[in-house]
């Protein structure tokens, strides 16, 4: 198969945007790299935001069987990634992952909660507030206490740190003013859900759909009295506390009855957004075994040391054969195999 990797290279134009430019091509590469080992014939094709016509108008020339798309931004703005797909389908290019409609809806996180709680899929009830008045009015309510809050429009767990896990209306107000100044974007607050967080990746489409060996945070490392949440600091700060108190694995102790339900409601969650090919939903396990989901992640990392390839590898796959099983699901989704 001819196959394409196309990636968003912007934020090596954007100096100081705090974007690991150099990671970010490293993970295409790496991509790119499992899709010739697999065996197919892939390139890897670069794209500012600016150049969009131009590079689209160059693969439609070459009309590569498949274009991987690894793109999670344009012109430094993350929302922008949901030009991507809808310019492909424009082009009549068939690319791996979720359309534009779904991605555009995962971004917004109070809209898939919506949409979740329309079909039914256990979500917690949230509040959202963009201004200072919303703030005041959602803080003065009798919200069944803890809350946790985070950025309405962002993920990678941008603003979250141990202050988004809140006791009181007092707490509520205190640290969304504070993250309303820093971001400047609407927050979301959401009833804290205590308990095991679980990690589900999912891949295919259609009757294809299967999920890999679920995987949950171990927090057995977290500090005392330190909140069981996974912060930006956790993602990304090698030296801070809560990167080694959030370590991923294999989930266990888990009956039957609760893997089951964790399935279900992830296969739920997946189908509501309309999710295809590869993606994540993350979960967290109250105390009675209630799963509840907390995000829906259309275009996960699939880099070698992310999650989705720690899932693989507990299922017995190497990174080349993940790569190239998302690539011939999407394959076979477009040509009406799924």
């Amino acid at each position: 198969m001819r196959i394409a990797c196309l990636f968003n290279n912007d934020f090596e134009y954007i100096p100081g945007a705090g974007v690991d430019a150099a990671a970010v091509r490293a993970s295409a590469a790496s991509i790119c790299g499992a899709l010739v080992d697999a065996g197919h014939q892939a390139t890897l094709v670069s794209l500012q935001g600016r150049d969009l016509v131009a590079v689209l108008g160059r693969l439609e020339a070459e009309r590569p069987d498949l274009i991987f798309n690894l793109c999670e931004s344009l012109c430094g703005v993350a929302a922008n990634e949901v030009a991507v797909p809808a310019v492909l389908d424009l082009y009549g290019l068939a690319y791996t992952g979720s359309d534009a409609a779904a991605l555009a809806l995962a971004l917004h996180k109070p809209r898939t909660k919506d949409v979740l709680l329309g079909r039914g899929v256990a979500t917690p009830p949230y509040r959202v507030m963009a201004t200072a008045a919303d703030i005041e009015r959602v803080a003065a309510e009798p919200l069944d206490y803890p809350w946790f809050l985070k950025l309405a429009n962002e993920d990678a767990s941008v603003g979250i740190t141990e202050a988004n896990v809140l006791a009181d209306g007092a707490a509520l107000a205190a640290r969304a003013r504070a993250l309303l100044a820093e971001f400047g974007s609407p927050l979301l607050a959401e009833r804290y859900v205590p308990g095991r967080e679980v990690n589900v990746t999912l891949l295919g489409s259609g009757a294809s759909l299967r999920l890999l060996p679920l995987h949950e945070i171990d927090f057995a490392a977290m500090p005392p009295g330190r909140p069981h949440i996974v912060s930006y600091a956790a993602k990304w700060d090698e030296k801070h506390v809560d990167y080694d108190g959030t370590r991923p694995v294999p989930i266990r102790d888990a009956s039957p009855a609760l893997i089951t339900a964790i399935e279900h409601t992830a296969r739920a969650a997946w189908d509501a957004i309309g999710l295809r090919d590869y993606g994540r939903v993350d979960l967290r396990i109250d105390p009675s075994g209630t799963p509840w989901v907390i995000d829906v992640n259309p275009n996960c990392d699939i880099s070698p040391d992310a999650g989705v390839a720690r899932a693989a590898a507990a299922a017995g796959w190497n990174f080349p054969t993940l790569i190239g099983t998302i690539a011939e699901l999407a394959l076979r989704r477009v040509k009406g195999r799924a």
